[in-house]
């Protein structure tokens, strides 16, 4: 964004947050625009035109479209149901955006600019896997090998892990349906933790004072080199709209998700095998800290290992499950906490899990204070959850 202020005293322009001072405009002493600053000015103008230009045929425009029924002549018809953004992330017509911005979805539309005419291609997309607890989902356009592939230009993908705060950045999209929209700024923050469709922790993502408005969802945002560095995916905004601070789920999270995506249609996640208690719950029944398990089933991997669910005694009286408080070491104190120790392993590890066992309750809710709790070591293999079932109950 190119800003101008003008006073009788002096003029400045400020371009990436940098501002040039180009001396006097009234009253003597003459002066003008000097030919340093000019030039300074054409070439930062300059690469921000070719990055936009270089990368504009790597975003496209989502529309999702949902089912609804004729009240008058009861026929089921495709309704618009929103739009996003995306880019292209090889030759093979794989196409990375927001799971959001497809969930609920029956079809979605992607309009690409083809990267040797600049003509708009417009495809039905078809669903090649999701993950919805990064928030991500990787569709397909050329399942038919239709598109020549040398209309698509994949992005290029940079890397997440060098980021400092105060680096520029560029993000592209279609906010409220305006394709192909430049916005600019800086990171401003790192190692930011947002929630995703499923409720699950999204870690080290980046926050940047960039623009972002709904519409924005799924596109890219870039360094100062027009590489990906990550993918836009929510603002805190009261109003909905950009309020300078959006949220970027970072490009190397992003590779590993959609790498496996692409290759198996899903994601293998490494999990318990328990269902538990929201932490919110949980300390209304008196446990301060750990994750309380409601239910372990048999065949899980949890269970195996002898952890115990939540149940009723003979009596009536609620025996409280394992309160798990550790992992390799690691003190959970949430089920915040728990997802991240869980994030960092894979289908098939052995961790040791640390349990609180032993607390009753009694049937009106009072806590019974004759039964000692104990911490219990436990030695649990991990087991793989597959993202597509989306209504799986255990973690």
């Amino acid at each position: 964004m190119l800003v101008w202020w003008l006073s009788c005293g002096v003029a400045a322009v400020q371009v990436s947050r940098r501002a040039v001072v180009l001396g006097p405009l009234c009253g003597g002493g003459g002066g003008g625009v000097s030919a340093a600053s000019a030039s300074e000015l054409q070439k930062v103008e300059a690469e921000t035109v070719t990055l936009f230009e270089k990368n504009t045929p790597s975003v496209v425009f989502i529309d999702t479209f949902v089912e609804q029924r004729d009240a008058l002549t009861m026929n089921v018809m495709e309704v618009p149901a929103g739009t996003g953004s995306g880019f292209v992330w090889d030759k093979l017509g794989h196409i990375v955006t927001n799971y959001h911005v497809i969930r609920n979805a029956v079809e979605a539309k992607v309009t690409l600019v083809d990267a040797t005419s600049g003509g708009k291609i417009v495809r039905t997309a078809a669903l090649r896997g999701v993950d919805p607890d990064k928030d991500i989902a990787v569709l397909t356009v050329d399942g038919e090998g239709q598109i020549d592939p040398t209309a698509l230009r994949p992005i290029v993908v940079g890397s997440s892990s060098s980021l400092r705060v105060g680096s520029s950045v560029f993000a592209i999209g279609n906010p409220f349906g305006l394709d192909h929209t430049l916005t600019q700024g800086v990171v401003s923050g790192l190692g930011r933790e947002m929630r995703s469709p499923t409720g699950r922790p999204i870690t080290n993502v980046i926050q940047t004072d960039a623009a972002i408005n709904p519409g924005n969802s799924g596109g890219p945002l870039l360094d100062s080199q027009g590489k990906l560095i990550g993918m836009n995916a929510a603002i805190f905004s009261p109003s909905g709209a950009s309020s300078g601070v959006g949220f970027a789920i970072p490009v190397d999270t992003l590779k590993t998700v959609v790498e496996s995506l692409v290759a198996f249609g899903r994601v293998s996640r490494p999990v318990l095998g328990v269902s538990f208690l929201e932490t919110q719950q949980a300390r209304a029944l008196g446990i301060d800290a750990g994750v309380l398990v409601l239910a372990a089933p048999a065949d899980g991997p949890a269970a195996a290992a002898g952890m115990r669910g939540t149940s009723r005694s003979q009596d009536g009286s609620l025996q409280l499950g394992d309160v798990i408080v550790e992992i390799d070491g690691s003190k959970i104190n949430s089920e915040s906490d728990m997802f991240k120790a869980l994030d960092l392993r894979k289908p098939g590890d052995k961790i040791s899990v640390l349990v609180a066992r032993g607390q009753r309750v009694a049937v009106d809710g009072s806590a019974q204070d004759d039964v000692v709790t104990v911490k219990v070591p436990l030695d649990v293999t991990l087991g793989a959850a597959d993202d597509l079932r989306l209504s799986r109950a255990f973690y």
